[in-house]
């Protein structure tokens, strides 16, 4: 067995420690790019939505270095995303490609006991006892909310930096000195040193920079070549940027699911507008917007992909929250047809609206 995976975010960082960790065989691959999403354009259906796309991509290249096991997480209520495996299942096995997709869903609906013989059949190569395979898990859960807690504070504290870029290229080094080793116990270690590092940055706190709150749909907010790179260009504006929308956050709300203690305080922001679930993250997305507003962000950015059902009903609901709060929302819609020329106008059009509307509070008009 020789285990791949999609990319989504920051998740490569925690699932080669984990596997490290395990002594599984597994192909990262490429980071997404626009080979990945041609060659996942051309099998898949036009109307599928880019997650789909480039998913397809990431599998056939790492096929192409050998993987025959695909790890896969579930769904989130009505969302196509649900029947991902189902469909790209069948249109691999039209290429001739016979896989093996393990699909890591909530324990509410396929049930504890299959949940648990899903994970037993992934960690079955692995050489290492029961409890060096549990503290191979923690060490990934700690690895990922690392490398989020990282991000997190590299984007917001952008705005204040002193040398402008000094948070981004520590950001990119960390990825890059943590994804050389292959030691889980000295990837931990390296992930703690830039922690430290990172509230290190040199800062001027008397600065007053914009603040911007990326919200929508979980892939595309935390998946940089879907979104454009949108938080790096944030950053190299001097914008202060920041989502609730992480992998550490997924695997949190998913565990806490079980005992409908989930994200509670988004649950709360949101019942003003969307007091039920709709599928997706779109009561998140709304939560999200609502909390930006009392925090005093200047505006918030959505970010889904073209098609997206839980979306799009929070993109018909998101305008009222902006004239009823009088707080900015830009919405950002995404596929393989995106252009970044008329992508980046757009954000930098956003940005002047704020910075003027910041202004004028500031002398009082």
């Amino acid at each position: 067995m020789k285990v791949t995976f999609p990319h989504m975010g920051n998740v490569y960082i925690a699932v080669k420690i984990l596997f490290d960790g395990l002594g599984i065989d597994y192909v990262i691959p490429p980071i997404n790019n626009k080979t990945a999403l041609e060659i996942g354009v051309t099998y898949a259906p036009e109307e599928m939505c880019l997650p789909y796309k480039i998913m397809i991509g990431n599998y056939i290249q790492s096929i192409e270095q050998g993987a025959d096991t695909i790890l896969l997480v579930g769904s989130c209520g009505p969302c196509r995303f649900g029947e991902y495996c189902e469909l790209q299942m069948k249109a691999l096995e039209k290429l001739g490609h016979n896989l093996k997709f393990i699909v890591m869903d909530y324990p509410k609906d396929i049930g504890k006991r299959e949940l648990l013989k899903r994970v037993e059949y992934l960690i079955s190569e692995s050489p290492k006892n029961a409890g060096e395979k549990a503290v191979a898990a923690l060490r990934a859960l700690k690895a990922i909310n690392l490398i989020d807690k990282i991000e997190e504070r590299a984007h917001y504290l952008a705005g204040y930096e002193i040398n402008r870029g000094d948070c981004k290229k520590l950001l990119n080094q960390c990825k890059r000195d943590v994804f050389k080793t292959n030691d889980p116990n000295e990837g931990i270690k390296t992930l703690e040193n830039y922690r430290k590092m990172i509230e290190k940055v040199e800062i001027d706190k008397s600065r007053n920079p914009l603040k911007v709150a990326v919200i929508g749909e979980i892939y595309t907010v935390i998946d940089p070549f879907s979104n454009l790179n949108i938080e790096d260009k944030l950053m190299d504006y001097g914008v202060c940027s920041k989502r609730k929308l992480t992998p550490s956050w997924w695997v949190k709300d998913a565990a806490m699911k079980v005992l409908k203690l989930n994200s509670l305080d988004l649950r709360r922001a949101s019942r003003e507008y969307l007091p039920y679930y709709i599928g997706g993250h779109a009561r998140e997305c709304i939560g999200e917007a609502m909390i930006a507003q009392k925090e005093n962000f200047d505006g918030a950015i959505q970010i889904f992909p073209m098609g997206c059902m839980p979306e799009i009903i929070t993109k018909a609901i998101l305008p009222s929250i902006s004239r009823d709060k009088n707080f900015p929302i830009m919405s950002l819609v995404v596929d393989e047809m995106t252009g970044e020329g008329g992508y980046i106008t757009r954000i930098e059009a956003f940005l002047d609206l704020i910075e003027r509307r910041q202004k004028d509070v500031s002398y009082g008009c």
